[in-house]
Protein backbone atom coordinates (compact mmCIF):
# COMPACT_ATOMS: atom_id res chain seq x y z
CA UNK A 1 0.00 0.00 0.00
CA UNK A 2 1.20 3.50 -0.78
CA UNK A 3 -1.53 5.31 1.18
CA UNK A 4 -2.17 4.00 4.68
CA UNK A 5 -5.46 4.69 6.48
CA UNK A 6 -5.57 6.82 9.61
CA UNK A 7 -7.64 4.85 12.09
CA UNK A 8 -8.06 7.38 14.86
CA UNK A 9 -6.83 10.35 16.88
CA UNK A 10 -5.12 10.09 20.27
CA UNK A 11 -5.67 13.44 21.98
CA UNK A 12 -3.63 12.70 25.09
CA UNK A 13 -0.11 11.46 25.77
CA UNK A 14 1.18 8.16 24.39
CA UNK A 15 3.45 6.36 26.85
CA UNK A 16 5.28 3.34 25.46
CA UNK A 17 6.98 1.18 28.08
CA UNK A 18 9.73 -0.91 26.53
CA UNK A 19 11.63 -0.32 23.30
CA UNK A 20 12.87 -3.77 22.40
CA UNK A 21 12.13 -5.54 19.14
CA UNK A 22 8.35 -5.12 19.49
CA UNK A 23 8.51 -1.51 20.66
CA UNK A 24 10.73 -0.57 17.72
CA UNK A 25 8.31 -2.17 15.30
CA UNK A 26 5.20 -0.68 16.88
CA UNK A 27 6.48 2.92 16.71
CA UNK A 28 6.16 3.36 12.91
CA UNK A 29 2.70 1.76 12.93
CA UNK A 30 1.50 4.25 15.55
CA UNK A 31 2.93 7.08 13.47
CA UNK A 32 1.33 5.73 10.30
CA UNK A 33 -2.18 5.03 11.56
CA UNK A 34 -2.94 7.63 14.27
CA UNK A 35 -2.87 11.37 14.51
CA UNK A 36 -1.38 12.62 17.78
CA UNK A 37 0.77 15.33 19.30
CA UNK A 38 4.35 14.03 18.90
CA UNK A 39 5.54 16.27 21.73
CA UNK A 40 3.34 14.23 24.07
CA UNK A 41 4.73 10.82 23.14
CA UNK A 42 7.39 9.27 25.35
CA UNK A 43 9.22 5.95 25.39
CA UNK A 44 10.59 4.50 28.64
CA UNK A 45 13.29 1.81 28.73
CA UNK A 46 16.32 0.99 30.92
CA UNK A 47 18.31 0.16 27.75
CA UNK A 48 19.21 3.05 25.46
CA UNK A 49 20.86 1.08 22.64
CA UNK A 50 18.14 2.15 20.16
CA UNK A 51 17.78 5.72 21.29
CA UNK A 52 18.99 6.90 17.88
CA UNK A 53 15.77 5.62 16.32
CA UNK A 54 13.71 7.72 18.71
CA UNK A 55 15.89 10.74 18.05
CA UNK A 56 15.27 10.36 14.31
CA UNK A 57 11.53 10.16 14.91
CA UNK A 58 11.50 13.10 17.31
CA UNK A 59 10.17 11.04 20.24
CA UNK A 60 11.14 11.80 23.82
CA UNK A 61 13.06 9.06 25.64
CA UNK A 62 13.26 8.38 29.38
CA UNK A 63 16.22 6.16 30.23
CA UNK A 64 14.82 4.45 33.31
CA UNK A 65 13.43 1.14 34.45
CA UNK A 66 9.77 0.96 35.47
CA UNK A 67 10.04 -0.67 38.89
CA UNK A 68 7.70 -1.80 41.64
CA UNK A 69 8.86 1.06 43.87
CA UNK A 70 8.75 3.86 41.31
CA UNK A 71 6.18 3.01 38.64
CA UNK A 72 3.50 5.30 40.07
CA UNK A 73 5.94 8.17 40.61
CA UNK A 74 7.16 7.80 37.01
CA UNK A 75 3.92 7.14 35.16
CA UNK A 76 1.32 9.29 36.93
CA UNK A 77 2.64 12.66 35.68
CA UNK A 78 2.95 11.30 32.13
CA UNK A 79 -0.46 9.63 31.90
CA UNK A 80 -2.35 12.29 33.82
CA UNK A 81 -1.29 15.35 31.83
CA UNK A 82 -4.62 15.87 30.06
CA UNK A 83 -6.63 14.26 27.27
CA UNK A 84 -7.22 10.54 26.68
CA UNK A 85 -3.83 9.01 27.45
CA UNK A 86 -2.78 5.68 25.96
CA UNK A 87 -0.25 3.38 27.66
CA UNK A 88 1.36 0.83 25.34
CA UNK A 89 3.15 -1.65 27.59
CA UNK A 90 5.65 -3.72 25.55
CA UNK A 91 8.13 -4.38 28.33
CA UNK A 92 9.49 -7.24 30.41
CA UNK A 93 9.92 -7.29 34.19
CA UNK A 94 7.02 -4.92 34.83
CA UNK A 95 3.70 -5.87 36.41
CA UNK A 96 1.00 -5.69 33.76
CA UNK A 97 -1.65 -5.85 36.48
CA UNK A 98 -0.28 -2.94 38.51
CA UNK A 99 0.25 -0.72 35.46
CA UNK A 100 -3.15 -1.67 34.02
CA UNK A 101 -4.79 -0.79 37.34
CA UNK A 102 -3.00 2.57 37.49
CA UNK A 103 -4.05 3.43 33.94
CA UNK A 104 -7.69 2.73 34.74
CA UNK A 105 -7.45 4.86 37.89
CA UNK A 106 -6.19 7.73 35.75
CA UNK A 107 -8.73 7.17 32.95
CA UNK A 108 -6.05 6.13 30.46
CA UNK A 109 -6.39 3.44 27.81
CA UNK A 110 -4.02 0.49 28.11
CA UNK A 111 -2.71 -2.41 26.02
CA UNK A 112 -0.10 -5.12 26.52
CA UNK A 113 0.94 -8.36 24.82
CA UNK A 114 1.35 -10.57 27.91
CA UNK A 115 0.47 -10.66 31.60
CA UNK A 116 3.95 -9.82 32.82
CA UNK A 117 4.98 -9.94 36.53
CA UNK A 118 7.57 -7.98 38.47
CA UNK A 119 11.07 -9.57 38.40
CA UNK A 120 11.54 -12.83 40.26
CA UNK A 121 8.29 -14.58 39.35
CA UNK A 122 9.47 -16.84 36.54
CA UNK A 123 12.56 -18.21 38.26
CA UNK A 124 11.37 -18.37 41.87
CA UNK A 125 12.65 -21.74 43.12
CA UNK A 126 10.65 -21.39 46.34
CA UNK A 127 7.31 -21.20 44.50
CA UNK A 128 5.25 -24.28 43.69
CA UNK A 129 4.86 -25.00 39.95
CA UNK A 130 1.20 -24.02 39.66
CA UNK A 131 1.84 -20.59 41.14
CA UNK A 132 4.33 -19.96 38.30
CA UNK A 133 1.86 -20.82 35.51
CA UNK A 134 0.29 -18.45 33.03
CA UNK A 135 -3.05 -19.56 34.41
CA UNK A 136 -2.06 -18.06 37.75
CA UNK A 137 -1.00 -14.81 36.09
CA UNK A 138 -4.15 -14.66 33.98
CA UNK A 139 -6.30 -15.27 37.05
CA UNK A 140 -5.03 -12.05 38.65
CA UNK A 141 -6.22 -9.98 35.69
CA UNK A 142 -9.55 -11.81 35.45
CA UNK A 143 -10.09 -11.23 39.18
CA UNK A 144 -9.44 -7.52 38.62
CA UNK A 145 -12.03 -7.55 35.82
CA UNK A 146 -14.60 -9.02 38.22
CA UNK A 147 -13.63 -6.61 41.01
CA UNK A 148 -13.81 -3.56 38.76
CA UNK A 149 -16.12 -4.13 35.76
CA UNK A 150 -16.50 -1.60 32.98
CA UNK A 151 -14.55 1.63 32.94
CA UNK A 152 -11.61 2.64 30.72
CA UNK A 153 -10.57 -0.02 28.25
CA UNK A 154 -7.54 -2.14 29.08
CA UNK A 155 -6.64 -4.74 26.45
CA UNK A 156 -4.80 -7.66 28.03
CA UNK A 157 -2.56 -9.97 26.00
CA UNK A 158 -2.97 -8.60 22.49
CA UNK A 159 0.00 -9.54 20.32
CA UNK A 160 0.21 -12.26 17.70
CA UNK A 161 -0.23 -15.01 20.25
CA UNK A 162 -1.88 -14.34 22.53
CA UNK A 163 -4.08 -11.98 20.54
CA UNK A 164 -4.36 -12.44 16.79
CA UNK A 165 -4.71 -16.22 17.05
CA UNK A 166 -7.97 -15.82 19.00
CA UNK A 167 -9.37 -13.90 16.05
CA UNK A 168 -8.10 -16.63 13.72
CA UNK A 169 -9.97 -19.28 15.73
CA UNK A 170 -13.29 -17.50 15.18
CA UNK A 171 -12.64 -16.99 11.47
CA UNK A 172 -11.68 -20.64 11.13
CA UNK A 173 -14.95 -21.64 12.81
CA UNK A 174 -16.89 -19.45 10.41
CA UNK A 175 -15.05 -21.11 7.50
CA UNK A 176 -15.85 -24.60 8.79
CA UNK A 177 -19.48 -23.72 9.44
CA UNK A 178 -19.84 -22.48 5.85
CA UNK A 179 -18.17 -25.63 4.49
CA UNK A 180 -20.38 -27.89 6.60
CA UNK A 181 -23.54 -25.91 5.81
CA UNK A 182 -24.05 -25.24 9.51
CA UNK A 183 -26.76 -22.69 10.25
CA UNK A 184 -24.51 -20.95 12.79
CA UNK A 185 -22.00 -19.93 10.10
CA UNK A 186 -21.36 -16.52 8.58
CA UNK A 187 -21.26 -14.00 10.13
CA UNK A 188 -20.88 -16.04 13.33
CA UNK A 189 -22.64 -16.11 16.72
CA UNK A 190 -23.50 -13.00 18.67
CA UNK A 191 -22.36 -14.08 22.13
CA UNK A 192 -19.91 -16.26 23.98
CA UNK A 193 -22.24 -19.24 24.58
CA UNK A 194 -23.10 -19.17 20.89
CA UNK A 195 -19.44 -19.50 19.95
CA UNK A 196 -19.06 -22.41 22.36
CA UNK A 197 -22.07 -24.17 20.88
CA UNK A 198 -20.80 -23.59 17.34
CA UNK A 199 -17.40 -25.11 18.15
CA UNK A 200 -19.01 -28.05 19.92
CA UNK A 201 -21.57 -28.66 17.16
CA UNK A 202 -18.86 -28.62 14.49
CA UNK A 203 -17.10 -31.40 16.40
CA UNK A 204 -13.89 -29.51 17.18
CA UNK A 205 -11.95 -31.35 19.88
CA UNK A 206 -9.10 -28.89 20.17
CA UNK A 207 -6.81 -26.24 18.75
CA UNK A 208 -3.07 -26.11 18.24
CA UNK A 209 -1.52 -22.67 17.95
CA UNK A 210 0.69 -24.18 15.26
CA UNK A 211 3.69 -22.06 14.26
CA UNK A 212 6.76 -22.64 12.12
CA UNK A 213 9.43 -19.94 11.85
CA UNK A 214 11.84 -20.62 8.97
CA UNK A 215 13.66 -17.27 9.02
CA UNK A 216 17.42 -17.76 8.94
CA UNK A 217 20.45 -15.58 9.20
CA UNK A 218 23.37 -15.33 6.83
CA UNK A 219 25.53 -16.10 9.89
CA UNK A 220 25.32 -19.48 11.71
CA UNK A 221 24.58 -19.42 15.43
CA UNK A 222 27.83 -19.12 17.41
CA UNK A 223 28.39 -21.15 20.59
CA UNK A 224 27.30 -19.53 23.86
CA UNK A 225 24.89 -17.12 22.13
CA UNK A 226 21.10 -17.44 22.33
CA UNK A 227 19.69 -16.38 18.96
CA UNK A 228 16.00 -15.71 18.38
CA UNK A 229 13.70 -13.72 16.10
CA UNK A 230 12.04 -11.95 19.04
CA UNK A 231 12.72 -11.21 22.71
CA UNK A 232 15.10 -13.75 24.22
CA UNK A 233 14.16 -12.65 27.74
CA UNK A 234 10.48 -13.12 26.96
CA UNK A 235 11.00 -16.51 25.32
CA UNK A 236 13.11 -17.88 28.16
CA UNK A 237 10.74 -16.57 30.82
CA UNK A 238 7.73 -18.34 29.34
CA UNK A 239 9.81 -21.31 28.24
CA UNK A 240 10.93 -22.02 31.80
CA UNK A 241 7.38 -21.93 33.13
CA UNK A 242 5.58 -25.28 33.35
CA UNK A 243 4.27 -26.63 30.05
CA UNK A 244 0.61 -25.67 30.08
CA UNK A 245 -2.53 -26.18 28.04
CA UNK A 246 -6.27 -25.72 28.05
CA UNK A 247 -7.68 -29.12 29.00
CA UNK A 248 -10.51 -30.41 26.80
CA UNK A 249 -13.46 -32.54 27.84
CA UNK A 250 -12.58 -35.22 25.26
CA UNK A 251 -9.23 -36.00 26.92
CA UNK A 252 -8.96 -39.40 28.64
CA UNK A 253 -5.33 -39.38 29.84
CA UNK A 254 -3.18 -36.98 31.83
CA UNK A 255 0.57 -37.64 31.89
CA UNK A 256 2.02 -38.88 35.19
CA UNK A 257 3.61 -35.47 35.72
CA UNK A 258 0.41 -33.67 34.71
CA UNK A 259 -1.79 -31.72 37.08
CA UNK A 260 -5.21 -30.12 36.58
CA UNK A 261 -5.40 -26.41 37.37
CA UNK A 262 -6.88 -25.34 40.69
CA UNK A 263 -6.55 -21.57 40.17
CA UNK A 264 -8.93 -19.17 38.43
CA UNK A 265 -11.19 -20.64 35.74
CA UNK A 266 -9.53 -24.06 36.14
CA UNK A 267 -9.76 -24.52 32.38
CA UNK A 268 -6.24 -25.88 32.04
CA UNK A 269 -3.63 -28.40 33.02
CA UNK A 270 0.13 -28.14 33.45
CA UNK A 271 3.10 -30.50 33.43
CA UNK A 272 5.97 -30.62 35.93
CA UNK A 273 8.52 -29.75 33.25
CA UNK A 274 9.48 -26.60 31.32
CA UNK A 275 7.49 -25.89 28.19
CA UNK A 276 10.54 -25.10 26.10
CA UNK A 277 11.80 -28.63 26.77
CA UNK A 278 8.46 -30.38 26.07
CA UNK A 279 7.68 -31.48 22.52
CA UNK A 280 4.35 -32.09 20.82
CA UNK A 281 3.34 -33.24 17.34
CA UNK A 282 1.58 -30.75 15.10
CA UNK A 283 1.18 -29.63 11.49
CA UNK A 284 1.74 -26.47 9.43
CA UNK A 285 1.05 -26.02 5.68
CA UNK A 286 4.52 -25.28 4.36
CA UNK A 287 6.47 -28.22 5.77
CA UNK A 288 3.70 -30.45 7.05
CA UNK A 289 4.17 -32.57 10.20
CA UNK A 290 6.60 -31.19 12.76
CA UNK A 291 7.60 -31.15 16.38
CA UNK A 292 6.72 -28.04 18.34
CA UNK A 293 7.40 -26.91 21.90
CA UNK A 294 4.52 -26.84 24.36
CA UNK A 295 5.35 -23.37 25.66
CA UNK A 296 2.72 -21.86 27.93
CA UNK A 297 0.78 -18.89 26.57
CA UNK A 298 -2.23 -16.93 27.77
CA UNK A 299 -4.27 -17.95 24.71
CA UNK A 300 -4.01 -21.62 25.67
CA UNK A 301 -6.18 -20.80 28.68
CA UNK A 302 -8.26 -17.91 27.33
CA UNK A 303 -9.43 -19.78 24.21
CA UNK A 304 -10.25 -22.95 26.14
CA UNK A 305 -12.08 -20.85 28.74
CA UNK A 306 -13.96 -18.73 26.20
CA UNK A 307 -15.42 -21.74 24.36
CA UNK A 308 -16.36 -23.68 27.52
CA UNK A 309 -19.99 -24.72 27.86
CA UNK A 310 -21.47 -25.44 31.29
CA UNK A 311 -24.62 -26.95 32.71
CA UNK A 312 -24.69 -25.19 36.05
CA UNK A 313 -21.29 -25.83 37.60
CA UNK A 314 -20.61 -28.83 35.37
CA UNK A 315 -18.42 -28.39 32.29
CA UNK A 316 -20.09 -30.17 29.37
CA UNK A 317 -17.75 -29.04 26.60
CA UNK A 318 -14.30 -27.52 26.40
CA UNK A 319 -11.65 -27.77 23.65
CA UNK A 320 -8.06 -28.64 24.35
CA UNK A 321 -5.84 -25.73 23.35
CA UNK A 322 -2.09 -25.24 23.41
CA UNK A 323 0.85 -23.69 21.67
CA UNK A 324 2.90 -25.96 19.39
CA UNK A 325 5.87 -23.76 18.49
CA UNK A 326 8.73 -24.55 16.15
CA UNK A 327 10.90 -21.42 16.42
CA UNK A 328 13.64 -20.46 14.00
CA UNK A 329 16.32 -23.15 13.69
CA UNK A 330 18.86 -20.92 15.44
CA UNK A 331 16.50 -20.68 18.43
CA UNK A 332 16.02 -24.47 18.47
CA UNK A 333 19.81 -24.89 18.62
CA UNK A 334 19.95 -22.25 21.34
CA UNK A 335 17.41 -24.14 23.45
CA UNK A 336 19.31 -27.40 22.92
CA UNK A 337 22.47 -25.72 24.13
CA UNK A 338 20.73 -24.05 27.09
CA UNK A 339 19.08 -27.18 28.45
CA UNK A 340 22.24 -29.17 27.85
CA UNK A 341 24.01 -26.90 30.31
CA UNK A 342 21.35 -27.21 32.99
CA UNK A 343 19.18 -24.27 31.96
CA UNK A 344 21.97 -21.73 32.32
CA UNK A 345 21.51 -18.90 29.84
CA UNK A 346 24.20 -18.21 27.28
CA UNK A 347 26.64 -15.37 27.84
CA UNK A 348 25.18 -13.35 24.97
CA UNK A 349 21.73 -12.93 23.43
CA UNK A 350 20.96 -11.82 19.90
CA UNK A 351 17.72 -10.98 18.07
CA UNK A 352 17.86 -11.38 14.29
CA UNK A 353 16.89 -8.11 12.66
CA UNK A 354 15.49 -7.56 9.19
CA UNK A 355 18.91 -6.80 7.70
CA UNK A 356 20.66 -10.06 8.59
CA UNK A 357 17.84 -12.50 7.71
CA UNK A 358 18.34 -13.94 4.24
CA UNK A 359 14.97 -15.64 3.77
CA UNK A 360 12.13 -17.48 5.47
CA UNK A 361 8.61 -16.99 6.76
CA UNK A 362 6.79 -17.02 10.05
CA UNK A 363 3.83 -19.31 9.49
CA UNK A 364 1.52 -18.74 12.44
CA UNK A 365 -2.00 -20.08 12.61
CA UNK A 366 -4.55 -22.21 14.41
CA UNK A 367 -5.10 -25.90 13.70
CA UNK A 368 -8.67 -26.85 14.58
CA UNK A 369 -8.87 -30.63 14.81
CA UNK A 370 -11.16 -33.57 15.50
CA UNK A 371 -14.09 -32.46 13.31
CA UNK A 372 -15.62 -34.17 10.28
CA UNK A 373 -12.89 -32.89 7.95
CA UNK A 374 -10.16 -33.94 10.44
CA UNK A 375 -8.10 -30.73 10.76
CA UNK A 376 -8.12 -27.19 9.38
CA UNK A 377 -5.24 -24.71 9.69
CA UNK A 378 -5.94 -21.00 9.27
CA UNK A 379 -3.34 -18.29 9.61
CA UNK A 380 -0.65 -15.91 8.39
CA UNK A 381 2.29 -16.94 6.22
CA UNK A 382 4.35 -13.75 6.32
CA UNK A 383 7.80 -13.68 4.72
CA UNK A 384 10.79 -11.53 5.58
CA UNK A 385 10.73 -10.07 2.06
CA UNK A 386 7.12 -8.94 2.45
CA UNK A 387 7.91 -7.57 5.89
CA UNK A 388 10.69 -5.37 4.53
CA UNK A 389 8.24 -3.88 2.05
CA UNK A 390 5.54 -3.29 4.65
CA UNK A 391 7.20 -1.71 7.68
CA UNK A 392 10.63 -0.87 9.12
CA UNK A 393 12.51 -2.08 12.21
CA UNK A 394 11.16 -5.65 12.35
CA UNK A 395 11.24 -9.15 10.96
CA UNK A 396 8.22 -11.29 10.04
CA UNK A 397 7.73 -12.53 13.61
CA UNK A 398 7.74 -8.99 14.94
CA UNK A 399 5.27 -7.63 12.38
CA UNK A 400 2.69 -10.27 13.27
CA UNK A 401 2.91 -8.98 16.85
CA UNK A 402 3.08 -5.24 16.22
CA UNK A 403 0.19 -5.25 13.75
CA UNK A 404 -1.94 -6.97 16.42
CA UNK A 405 -0.96 -4.25 18.88
CA UNK A 406 -2.12 -1.75 16.27
CA UNK A 407 -5.45 -3.55 15.87
CA UNK A 408 -5.92 -3.66 19.64
CA UNK A 409 -5.20 0.06 19.95
CA UNK A 410 -7.74 0.89 17.24
CA UNK A 411 -10.37 -1.28 18.93
CA UNK A 412 -9.69 0.36 22.28
CA UNK A 413 -10.06 3.85 20.80
CA UNK A 414 -13.35 2.80 19.19
CA UNK A 415 -14.51 1.14 22.44
CA UNK A 416 -13.01 3.32 25.19
CA UNK A 417 -15.29 2.11 28.02
CA UNK A 418 -15.14 -1.65 27.53
CA UNK A 419 -13.28 -2.40 30.77
CA UNK A 420 -10.65 -5.15 30.91
CA UNK A 421 -10.80 -7.41 27.86
CA UNK A 422 -8.86 -10.22 26.23
CA UNK A 423 -8.64 -10.74 22.47
CA UNK A 424 -11.34 -13.42 22.64
CA UNK A 425 -13.79 -10.74 23.84
CA UNK A 426 -13.09 -8.26 21.04
CA UNK A 427 -14.65 -7.95 17.58
CA UNK A 428 -12.53 -10.37 15.57
CA UNK A 429 -13.74 -9.02 12.23
CA UNK A 430 -12.77 -5.44 13.02
CA UNK A 431 -9.40 -6.44 14.47
CA UNK A 432 -8.49 -8.61 11.47
CA UNK A 433 -9.65 -5.87 9.12
CA UNK A 434 -7.07 -3.56 10.70
CA UNK A 435 -4.31 -6.16 10.87
CA UNK A 436 -4.59 -8.10 7.60
CA UNK A 437 -2.61 -5.66 5.41
CA UNK A 438 0.44 -6.62 7.51
CA UNK A 439 0.05 -10.40 7.56
CA UNK A 440 1.03 -11.53 4.08
CA UNK A 441 -1.07 -14.41 2.74
CA UNK A 442 -3.81 -15.33 5.22
CA UNK A 443 -5.08 -18.72 4.12
CA UNK A 444 -6.90 -21.85 5.24
CA UNK A 445 -5.67 -25.40 4.64
CA UNK A 446 -7.34 -28.74 5.36
CA UNK A 447 -5.22 -31.80 6.09
CA UNK A 448 -5.75 -35.50 6.73
CA UNK A 449 -2.68 -35.62 8.97
CA UNK A 450 -3.16 -36.77 12.58
CA UNK A 451 -0.68 -37.39 15.43
CA UNK A 452 -0.85 -41.08 14.53
CA UNK A 453 0.21 -40.51 10.91
CA UNK A 454 3.57 -41.86 9.71
CA UNK A 455 5.02 -42.81 13.09
CA UNK A 456 8.21 -44.87 12.69
CA UNK A 457 6.73 -47.99 14.29
CA UNK A 458 10.12 -49.44 15.23
CA UNK A 459 9.47 -49.47 18.98
CA UNK A 460 6.46 -49.91 21.28
CA UNK A 461 4.59 -46.64 21.93
CA UNK A 462 2.17 -45.57 24.62
CA UNK A 463 -0.58 -44.34 22.30
CA UNK A 464 -4.36 -44.40 22.00
CA UNK A 465 -5.27 -45.71 18.53
CA UNK A 466 -9.00 -45.30 19.24
CA UNK A 467 -8.80 -41.49 19.00
CA UNK A 468 -5.94 -39.91 17.03
CA UNK A 469 -6.44 -36.50 18.68
CA UNK A 470 -5.91 -37.54 22.28
CA UNK A 471 -3.18 -35.54 24.02
CA UNK A 472 -1.59 -38.92 24.72
CA UNK A 473 -0.80 -39.13 20.98
CA UNK A 474 0.18 -35.47 20.60
CA UNK A 475 2.75 -35.40 23.40
CA UNK A 476 6.21 -36.65 22.48
CA UNK A 477 7.03 -39.02 25.36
Amino acid sequence: MTTWPVHGHIDGPIVMIGFGSIGRGTLPLIERHFTFDRSRMVVIDPDDRDRAILDRHGVRFIHQAVTRDRYRHLLEPLLGSGGQAFCVNLSVDTSSLDILRLCRELGALYIDTVVEPWPGFYFDRSADPESRTNNALRATVRAEKERSPGGPTAVSCCGANPGMVSWFVKQALVDLAAEFGHRGGTPGPDDRPGWGRLMRDLGVKGIHIAERDTQRSRHPKPPDVFVNTWSVEGFLSEGMQPAELGWGTHEKWLPPDGRLATIGSRAGAYLLRPGANTRVRTWCPSLGPQYGFLVTHNESLSIADFFTLRDGDHVVYRPTCHYAYHPADAAVLSLHELFGRGGKRQSEIHILDEHEIVDGIDELGVLLYGHAKNAYWYGSRLSIDETRDLAPYQNATGLQVTSAVLAGMVWALENPRAGIVEADEMDFRRCLEIQRPYLGPVTGHSTDWTPLTDRPGLFPEDIDPSDPWQFRNVLVH
